[in-house]
């Protein structure tokens, strides 16, 4: 019997335990937030609600700060959680429906066989097994129920994927795509596009004047003042008054009340910026006001160890000088950049049309006088000359065939795949245990998918959205 190892629960450190548990869930508690009936509901899957009450138990016993939540709402990581929270109750309808189970023997050898609960003889050590559960914060019924659901999903994935056992053949297939030898050609684009400093002063003005604007930089006019318990109350403290006196303020803003009217009521020193725009030694405040300058144009915004109350009075588009040798410079960059994405393409093109031929690559080599590289690829995790992605596409291509790769410094090449050595595994090697393995989780992952379409399919989901939102009003 599990009652046998829940004596635990009796003792006096299961009550102190107790304690440590239930007391953040009291400040959990929605209280009379949400009504009953429908709007109650903040999920459905088929004919199964689940209720507000359940998402908040989920959110309780995942033990997630709410200061967290909180700061990661407009994250989505409500919604996040709440769909974590659905596909837990799919499993577990799928587990009824199918009618499996996990005995109550079961999970008792199961606890009592965990290596970390054995003493030095090798027994079960009851000891050893509340000491675990104290320092988990976990109760003895609550740590049972969550072992025997984790057991309950396994079967379900057994059930699901079960008796899987790959053919020799895509055994091989999978030795051979990774054990295969490729021999390619490149060419190192980057030695072929135009040089930066190759830009004539009419491809920059003409640049430019096609681009105006968006090359238009935005400059602010804005004030802005620290308001803290020191210079509003006389206080170094965020008290009942301090409070108050920022109801006021905001209420007056509100009212239309602008700025320097508001500072000066309050004598408080303030900070001016004309043309203002950000750069590599500008504080974080006044960078956070210039992001911020398509919103309201005077706000008061709550920074944690002060308010910041800022009014912007112009904003202005202008475009930069031709003299001036850091615009010029980016447009520099843009041109290469530009420049380099078209050449790119237009080879591209060519190689998804199937009309870029040897020829146009021996041609490309000789009109720009680069050299033709070769590389002997040794398997599809040889990444020492070109990225990981680049050697996978590589890998994934026929003999003959042309691709654009790159390098870990996101240098771009033309390559060409010249020969592929290909090698079959033998069934009495070391290796073929684990490439078999390999395989088995190949056809498991592809029957995992398949079943995903089948839950989707078998059961409707319908999340009550005016319940989400009132969930999340909760922790804003």
């Amino acid at each position: 019997m599990l009652s046998n190892i829940r004596k635990f629960s009796k003792t006096i450190f299961a009550k102190i335990l107790l304690v440590i548990i239930i007391i953040p869930f009291v400040f959990w508690g929605m209280g009379g937030v949400f009504s009953s009936g429908n709007t109650n509901s903040i999920a459905k899957i088929n004919n199964y609600n689940i209720s507000t009450q359940d998402f908040m138990n989920y959110l309780n016993n995942s033990r997630i700060d709410q200061k967290i939540i909180k700061e990661n709402i407009d994250k989505n990581i409500l919604e996040q959680l709440l769909s974590e929270l659905i596909s837990t109750k799919l499993l577990d309808m799928e587990i009824k429906n199918l009618k499996i189970t996990y005995s109550e023997k079961s999970l008792i050898d199961k606890i009592k066989n965990n290596k970390s609960f054995l003493d030095e003889k090798g027994l079960f050590s009851r000891i050893k097994y509340e000491k675990f559960l104290l320092t988990q914060n976990l109760t003895a019924p609550g740590f049972e129920e969550k072992l025997k659901n984790n057991e309950l999903k396994k079967i379900l994935f057994s059930y699901v994927s079960g008796g899987i056992k790959s053919p020799s053949f895509i055994t091989n297939n999978i030795y051979k795509e990774q054990k295969s030898k490729l021999d390619i050609e490149f060419i190192n684009l980057e030695s072929i596009y135009k040089k930066k400093e190759n830009f004539t002063s009419e491809e920059l003005n003409k640049y430019i004047e096609v681009n105006k604007e968006d090359l238009k930089v935005e400059y602010i006019d804005f004030s802005y003042a620290k308001i803290t318990p020191e210079n509003l109350i006389g206080k170094n403290e965020f008290n009942e008054l301090f409070f108050k006196k920022i109801d006021e303020i905001e209420n007056k803003i509100s009212n239309g009340i602008k700025f320097n009217k508001l500072i000066n009521d309050l004598k408080i020193k303030s900070i001016n910026k004309k043309k203002f725009k950000p750069n590599s030694k500008t504080n974080i405040i006044e960078e956070n006001i210039y992001k911020k300058r398509n919103e309201d144009k005077i706000q008061l915004i709550d920074n944690n160890e002060f308010y910041l109350l800022y009014e912007i009075y112009e904003t202005i588009k202008t475009l930069p000088k031709n003299d001036n040798e850091k615009f010029t410079s980016e447009i520099r960059n843009l041109l290469y950049e530009e420049k380099k994405y078209n050449y790119n393409k237009k080879i591209y093109d060519k190689i998804i049309d199937k009309k870029f031929t040897n020829n146009d690559f021996i041609n490309l080599a000789k009109k720009n006088s680069v050299n033709i590289n070769q590389k002997d690829l040794n398997s599809i995790n040889d990444n020492n000359k070109f990225e990981e992605n680049s050697v996978k596409l590589l890998y994934s291509m026929p003999i003959n065939s042309f691709v654009l790769i790159s390098d870990q410094k996101k240098n771009i090449y033309l390559a060409k795949i010249k020969k592929i050595y290909e090698y079959n595994i033998n069934k009495d090697s070391n290796e073929f245990f684990n490439y078999n393995n390999q395989a088995n989780i190949k056809i498991r992952d592809n029957m995992y998918k398949s079943y995903d379409i089948y839950i989707a399919n078998k059961y409707k989901v319908n999340v009550n959205e005016k319940t989400l939102e009132r969930v999340k009003n909760y922790f804003k």
